[in-house]
């Protein structure tokens, strides 16, 4: 199967190779933040024309065909902001052959995404919340960072890369996987993307490799119900417990963010002193490692839950709007505090991971509806509770007498609205199971999804609701490309 992966080492870079990487990252920020300046001026002064022939009497419309035959064309695309850099580069940017054209390159390119995405989210083509004009990036705040796809960027041996205009530079971590699957002619590097975290470089090679055909266990279904208390629940009775690496780490923020809260630090203009900068640093590198344990823990458990069942069903969790902020309300301190409860768990990212690995390994994952009331529901009965709360732990069903954990009770829902209504065969390759369902499809990432899942508001509900999940139809995979997983070694 040939897939798309990213392999993401830690760079050792001496301080010639760490200066020469700042300036390529530097060079990428000069680059977007000239084109944000060229193409703010030119809508400023289309607006400025435009308002000018209005006055003068005429339409708006002639207003605009005036004003942009005036002006030129805008240069709103990567091609087009290519040309007008290659056009100023001489007279903004005399130092521009110290750096690979491809740092420019990359800012350029994350402008004309910022701008397509802007100009997406005004029409109403882009699904989330809006996304405002691209900004200026400052040399602190901005994540540095550069992409090269053309030139020289290779893995030399198992320890040491090669980066064009900056040489060879020696890895934290063997890179002899990499290396072997290279030398093997079972994979091609396509890209190579530089950038800081902390205090420290990394390099992300985005190859394109041939991965072994895995089949799963065949027949296994496993409902995974995420929440706080605990990371997951599984259907088969496994409680994964939640470490909370936020809060492990969370007293020692709190005393850093209060050093840097009393030293001077880059306001109004004024240079940060040295003291804000090492508590800064500092308060980086615990976030850092916040997130870096948070994604291992996340890695290695959807790396198990894929290769050791058939069928992995998870919920369609609406987290923006589990996490939506309660500021004004009286109990917003305590909403707060669930929020950053429920970001630490990171379910996003969770079933991100399931969604590309679903497909590397040979099995499948089954988004339930939203509505489908998996905690409301008796795992035994099938009855549907009217309300039930987020204290009572326990459920407690009054038809049938049964007692059981919440979560584990929604996660043997999930598992048993699949093993309901699906026909599991054997797997011919990833991501080739076929789902038998009414209403199922599958989504860009390949996710089978439940639509129109079955809801009872009775307490009384019988046991015959579950035959109308028998009136089922196939719903055909889609095959699409999963996303890289940023990870060092095949998780």
């Amino acid at each position: 199967m040939l897939v798309t992966q990213a392999y993401r080492f830690e760079l050792d870079p001496n301080d010639k190779c760490r200066s020469k990487l700042a300036s390529h990252a530097g060079a990428a920020r000069f680059a977007y933040n000239w084109g944000v300046s060229l193409v703010s001026d030119h809508l400023a002064a289309r607006r400025a024309l435009v308002v000018l022939a209005i006055w003068q009497g005429a339409g708006r419309e002639d207003a605009e065909c005036w004003a942009d035959g005036l002006l030129g064309p805008l240069p709103w695309t990567l091609p087009a902001l290519r040309r007008a850099w290659n056009q100023a580069k001489v007279a903004v940017a005399p130092w521009w052959a110290e750096n690979s054209k491809e740092a420019y390159n990359s800012g350029l390119d994350a402008l004309a995404r910022g701008l397509d995405a802007w100009s997406k989210s005004r029409r109403g083509a882009r699904k989330g919340p809006r996304v405002g004009f691209p900004r200026f990036k400052t040399k602190n705040g901005a994540r540095r960072s550069f992409k090269v796809t053309t030139g020289v960027f290779e893995v030399t041996d198992s320890r040491h890369v090669r980066l064009a205009r900056i040489g060879v530079i020696r890895t934290k971590e063997p890179t002899a996987k990499l290396a072997g699957l290279l030398d093997a002619g079972a994979g091609r590097v396509l890209s190579a993307t530089v950038s800081q975290s902390a205090g420290r470089w990394y390099v992300a090679f985005g190859v394109e490799v041939t991965r072994p055909e895995y089949r799963a266990a065949p027949g296994r279904v496993v409902g995974v119900d995420v929440g706080v208390k605990s990371l997951a629940v599984l259907s088969t009775g496994e409680v994964v417990p939640n470490p909370k690496h936020l809060s492990t780490y969370q007293r020692r923020m709190a005393r850093l963010q209060a050093q840097c809260a009393r030293r001077a630090g880059p306001a109004r203009g004024q240079a940060p002193s040295k003291r804000w900068v090492r508590s800064s640093a500092r308060l980086g590198r615990a976030h850092a490692k916040v997130a870096s344990a948070r994604t291992d823990g996340l890695h290695k458990l959807t790396t198990r839950l894929v290769k050791t069942h058939e069928t992995v069903v998870v919920e369609n969790l609406n987290v923006a709007g589990m996490t939506a902020s309660a500021r004004g309300s009286g109990h917003w301190r305590g909403k707060a505090g669930l929020n950053r409860a429920v970001l630490d768990t990171a379910p996003g990212e969770l079933r991100r991971q399931l969604a590309y690995k679903a497909a590397w390994y040979g099995s499948r994952l089954v988004v339930a509806d939203r509505w489908y009331p998996s905690s409301k529901t008796c795992s035994r009965c099938k009855t549907v509770k009217a309300k039930l709360s987020l204290s009572e732990r326990t459920y407690r069903c009054e038809r049938c007498g049964l007692v059981i954990d919440r979560d584990l009770n929604a996660a043997t829902n999930l598992a048993f609205l699949v093993e309901s209504v699906t026909s599991i065969g054997t797997a011919s390759g990833a991501g080739t199971g076929t789902l038998l369902r009414r209403g199922s499809r599958a989504n860009a990432q390949g996710e089978e999804r439940f639509m129109g899942s079955p809801r009872c508001s009775s307490t009384n509900c019988e046991d015959g609701t579950s035959s109308e999940l028998e009136k089922t139809v196939t719903a055909a995979r889609q095959q699409v490309a999963p996303k890289p997983a940023l990870v060092g070694s095949d998780r």
